[in-house]
């Protein structure tokens, strides 16, 4: 599972190519949101918070989780699409594919925090309080420290890679 760093970049990468571009193309593959149409709305903010990515479009939040196997593919068109895509989106020029996806959901912006109102401090967030972390950390003295590093209600973003590290 990627962790909070690679979710990071990739908000990183979609924000470079996405944000303040219009949107002439949205396909959500999921059927839940198959009527879901975001084209003409432009892209506002892109953000992530621990191993969660938000795509803020018009009134909508595109919320994605990469769980074990996702992906966002982005760049000039043709970036491909096949049958595992679940999200495609493009803005003047650039194509940005959601790959495997194991949490796309389409959320009304307002609501979009209560997704992620379980995790705990977010290592790369703007909010980040180490004096926070440190307090959740210690509140679980009887856990084998890697397990609770791997508690996103504790600390959010972290993984395997860096809890065994």
């Amino acid at each position: 599972m990627p962790e909070g760093d690679t979710v990071w970049h990739t908000a990183a990468l979609l924000r470079q190519h996405l944000m303040g571009r219009t949107l002439t193309r949205c396909d959500v593959r999921v059927p839940r949101y198959a009527t879901v149409d975001l084209t003409g709305e432009a892209v506002e903010e892109v953000l992530s918070r621990g191993k969660h990515l938000f795509i803020r479009v018009g009134p909508a939040s595109i919320h994605s989780h990469l769980k074990m196997d996702g992906s966002w593919r982005v760049g000039e068109r043709p970036v491909r699409v096949d049958h595992r895509a679940r999200i495609v989106l493009e803005a003047g020029g650039v194509r940005a594919v959601g790959v495997d996806l194991g949490v796309l959901e389409i959320l009304e912006r307002d609501r979009d925090a209560e997704a992620v109102a379980h995790l705990g401090p977010d290592l790369l967030g703007e909010d980040w309080d180490p004096g926070l972390a440190a307090a959740k950390l210690a509140a679980h003295p009887d856990r084998p420290l890697a397990e609770t590093l791997l508690d996103q209600r504790v600390l959010a973003g972290i993984g395997n890679v860096y809890a065994n590290e």
